[in-house]
């Protein structure tokens, strides 16, 4: 099985901005916003934007083997790994946040 690429994540200067060009301009949901980040849903996989100096550019690979790592307000842990010629990778994964909901 191949891995799978939740989302990609590009640079915006405004927020609010980002997700009305993007709504604008594709067919999009936006499944979450906040002042630092928004996360928009494509059929095929999701695009997060972000603010500089917030977070880093990346692109998020789902990783359920994931050991350690730091934990987000929804319950997935992530860490982020270089690639050898300098690009951010993100490893997430949501197995914690699954198991949690299952105990509630």
């Amino acid at each position: 099985m191949l891995d799978k690429i939740d989302h990609i994540a590009v640079h915006v200067l405004n927020i609010r901005q980002g997700i009305t060009y993007y709504r604008k301009n594709f067919k999009c949901n936006v499944l979450y916003e906040d002042s630092s980040s928004a996360l928009l849903e494509f059929e095929n996989t999701n695009l997060a934007l972000v603010l500089p100096f917030e977070h880093p550019p990346h692109f998020t690979v789902i990783d359920d083997m994931l050991e350690g790592g730091e934990t987000q307000e929804d319950g997935t842990r992530f860490t982020y790994v270089h690639d050898h010629q300098g690009n951010m990778i993100k490893r997430i994964t949501y197995k914690d946040k699954k198991e949690n909901e299952k105990e509630t």
